[in-house]
Order: structure tokens, then C-alpha cells, then sequence
């Protein structure tokens, strides 16, 4: 008898996991033409390093936030600092309460 192996998680590798869907969820948002003020798509390294920064709350900018974001970006940018601000480790032991 063959004895299937369980898939689990240690809590760091959960909120490594988070924080990696996080940035990428965001920066994905941010990469898409709506995101931008012009209506063009920006360049994903730009949208990948302002959706990490604002993760991460650090601050740093590729682009100017209000003349190259949309209210859509900019929406996007504050969910992230807020996430990031809240703490992904708070957020994530609440879902997992839940």
C-alpha cells in the first residue's frame, strides 16, 4: 500500500506565497492600458516594481504617479500600500481564521 503525501505549507512559505500573489495580482492591474492616463499599456517591469514598492510600502517610483496613472492606477497603487501598510502577515491570519 502506497501512502499519498500530504501538501502542506509552512506559515512562512504562506505568507512568502502571499506577498508573491500580491505584487504579481497588482502588477498585472497595473500593466493594463486602463491603469495608465493615456490609455496605453505601461511597460510591465515599471508596473511589476510600482506594485512592489507599494507592497512593501517603500515608496520608490519608475513613473510619476499622478501624471501616468489613471484614478484606476492610482486605486490599485493605494489598495497595495494599504495592504502592504496593514501588514500581508495580519491580512493572512485572518483569512486563515476564517
Amino acid at each position: 500500500m502506497v501512502r499519498k503525501k500530504k501538501f502542506t505549507l509552512s506559515t512562512t512559505q504562506i505568507i512568502l506565497l502571499s506577498f508573491l500573489v500580491t505584487i504579481l495580482v497588482g502588477s498585472g492591474l497595473l500593466a493594463l492600458p486602463i491603469s495608465s492616463i493615456d490609455g496605453e499599456a505601461v511597460p510591465y517591469i515599471d508596473a511589476l516594481f510600482t506594485a512592489t514598492t507599494s507592497t512593501c510600502v517603500t515608496g520608490l517610483v519608475t513613473l510619476p504617479t499622478v501624471s501616468s496613472w489613471s484614478v484606476f492606477g492610482q486605486v490599485v497603487i493605494l489598495l497595495l500600500i494599504q495592504i502592504g501598510g496593514l501588514g500581508i502577515i495580519t491580512i493572512m491570519s485572518g483569512l486563515m481564521l476564517l
